[in-house]
């Protein structure tokens, strides 16, 4: 897993740190799993931009997968994640 960042699209705004894993790197079509590295409630559909490791960002959308919480102190979920367009 990579370490990246996720943002509000609204007002640009860092909301969380993430463990990522990218599935599929089509150019226009990408999508992958990511569990925040710190606990923090989010609400699926769009409004987020991913920054990738590399330094790459996207606009995606998030869907929380259900009874798929990482065992810890805190829940964590993990969230499917689907962009559309080039990660620039």
């Amino acid at each position: 897993m990579a370490t990246g960042k996720l943002y509000s699209t609204h007002d640009k705004q860092f909301l969380a740190e993430v463990d990522y894993q990218l599935h599929n790197k089509s150019p226009q079509y990408w999508w992958g799993e990511l569990t925040l590295t710190e606990f923090q409630r989010l609400r699926d559909g769009d409004g987020y931009v991913i920054e990738l490791a590399d330094g790459r960002r996207g606009k995606c959308f998030l869907k929380k997968k259900v009874n798929r919480a990482v065992h810890g102190l805190l829940p964590l979920f993990c969230y499917h994640f689907t962009g559309e367009g080039s990660l620039e």
